[in-house]
């Protein structure tokens, strides 16, 4: 246990270390996260031996939880919704297409049994919302038609029909009896239910904003992400389904606090994506690999140039679909990750097959990702799908979060300066602009002619200060030995790199005045810089 966590934190942190460089490499980011996992392997430098299916199969479904959870919270159904009707179709009949034509191809060319050939299909039939977000976001790609917003909705919940058809195939070939009516009834209405229920619930108790503390909201929201997913799976019904649609309903509350939810969930992703593609390089034994090599190539070309492509073009013709659209559509739809943990599920349900199902899955990810992936920003300048006057980032829900403005509040008293002059007539600059004025229990959209009363509170806008490489806070307290107890801030030495920001005393956050004193158990936040 102990080297698996030694092991788990050295790799998270090379992985969080060279993120900053690897946005700039020709390929997607995650597929060096797969070769760095095949490095440790057992055929790689540091020969580590790891082949629990079950430990991976665990960490991983954990994983994709959050994934699937982040990838519905994330989605803004207001940009979406031009597309949301294609986008349901392709995640749902256009999985099934997929897993039909594919699964036919390996019965017909590679002369497998039907129920395996199925399975196969219906194991990749999904496209990967993890590869499909990373390149769209590093690489910048905003693309017309709002391709973006129908990618980003189709790749985030198609993963629970792909889900359903894997456990479906299991079920019958391990010959358990199943009723597929009942079964699909089951995974969808108990799926759907559970999600709608928690996620309305959940954003009811965050709208009355009743915790301590910002920590404990965040906390709240993580633990309503597993139930959303454990509770229907208790019931037989679709997790997946439902934690995708419990993030969905919350990413597009208007919550308390959000941007510290999106911070938290943007950075457990990528964490937990680093960590999956990791664990199955580590997983795969690559000497095996060329066993299930020609198979796997054979799959991921029909899948590419035909099963994908026919669905689609079923899918979106009948809407008049700019056939540009259509194709990149059709290319950007890269296996990924949910495809191999569905792997791992049949493989753990010890289902007999001609070709090791891991190898073959992880074989035809691995190619999608480094075909399909790679040449993903090519195809769409060749196809003139890209939308230079749009950014990527409005189509996910944390756009405002990632924002350059940022809100402050101003308090004016009797004798402030600005106290009953109207806006027109205070210098703010072009850089700053008076949002909205509370006074009393109204809120106030001002004009240059609107005047400002004392006791009113402003609500400034003002573009943020990025660049803090060189800069850092620190806190200091204030103890009853300190120099500094008692001494007035305009007492302190002063400093060409150095400057008190802030005073926390006790509940309160105070502004620092030249006047004021300094007591015991006042915490100092000072902001450092270099020269």
């Amino acid at each position: 246990m102990n080297n698996y966590l030694l092991l788990t934190g050295v790799i998270i942190m090379i992985c969080i270390l060279l993120n900053k460089y690897l946005d700039r490499l020709p390929v997607p980011s995650l597929l060096i996260f797969i070769g760095i996992g095949m490095l440790f392997g057992e055929n790689g430098i540091f020969g580590i031996a790891f082949d629990d299916y079950s430990a991976a199969d665990t960490i991983c479904s954990i994983s994709l939880v959050f994934i699937m959870f982040y990838g519905g919270f994330g989605i803004n159904v207001k940009e979406a919704k031009p597309v949301a009707v294609k986008a349901v179709l392709l995640s749902t009949f256009g999985v099934v297409m997929t897993a039909g034509l594919t699964g036919a191809f390996v019965h017909f060319v590679l002369k497998l049994p039907v129920l395996e050939s199925m399975l196969i299909g219906s194991v990749i039939a999904s496209t990967d919302a993890a590869s499909v977000f990373n390149i769209l976001r590093s690489q910048k790609l905003a693309l017309k038609y709002n391709t973006s917003s129908l990618l980003e909705m189709e790749s985030g919940s198609n993963d629970p029909i792909s889900y359903m058809l894997t456990v479906i195939f299991v079920s019958m070939m391990s010959g358990s009896e199943v009723s597929v009516p009942m079964m699909l009834f089951k995974q969808i209405f108990a799926g759907a239910l559970a999600g709608a229920v928690i996620g309305k619930l959940a954003v009811w108790k965050l709208q009355k904003n009743n915790f301590g503390n910002d920590q404990s909201q965040t906390i709240f929201v993580f633990a309503a992400a597993i139930i959303a997913y454990a509770l229907p799976t208790a019931l037989g019904g679709n997790g997946y389904l439902s934690v995708y649609l419990c993030g969905m309903i919350m990413g597009n509350a208007t919550l308390p606090m959000k941007r510290y939810l999106v911070h938290f969930f943007d950075v457990l992703t990528n964490v937990v994506q680093v960590l999956i593609f990791f664990l199955l390089g580590l997983l795969v034994t690559p000497v095996n690999l060329p066993a299930v090599f020609i198979p796997a190539l054979l799959i991921m070309l029909f899948m590419t140039f035909i099963a994908r492509p026919v669905s689609v073009v079923v899918l979106l013709a009948p809407f008049k679909s700019k056939m540009r659209q259509i194709g990149l559509v059709s290319w950007a739809g890269l296996r990924g990750v949910a495809s191999i943990v569905f792997a791992i599920l049949a493989v753990l349900n010890h289902v007999e097959m001609r070709y090791n199902l891991f190898n073959l899955v992880f074989c035809i990810v691995l190619l999608s990702i480094t075909f399909q992936g790679t040449l993903l920003p090519w195809m769409s300048y060749k196809m003139s799908m890209i939308d230079i006057h749009s950014n990527i980032n409005k189509t996910f829900n944390d756009y405002q979060e990632e924002s350059d403005i940022s809100f402050i509040k101003v308090h004016i008293k009797k004798r402030h300066p600005w106290a009953n002059k109207q806006i027109k007539n205070i210098p703010f600059g072009s850089e700053l602009l008076v949002a909205v004025i509370l006074r009393g229990g109204e809120r106030i959209v001002p004009n240059g002619n609107t005047q400002i009363l004392p006791g009113d509170l402003l609500v400034i806008a003002a573009k943020s200060f990025e660049d803090r490489e060189e800069m850092m806070l620190q806190e200091f307290v204030i103890d009853k030995n300190s120099r500094l107890k008692g001494k007035l801030i305009s007492e302190l030495p002063a400093s060409e790199n150095k400057l008190i920001i802030t005073i926390k005393r006790g509940e309160k956050t105070l502004i620092p005045r030249g006047n004021m004193r300094l007591e015991e158990n006042d915490i100092l936040v000072e902001v450092n810089w270099e020269k």
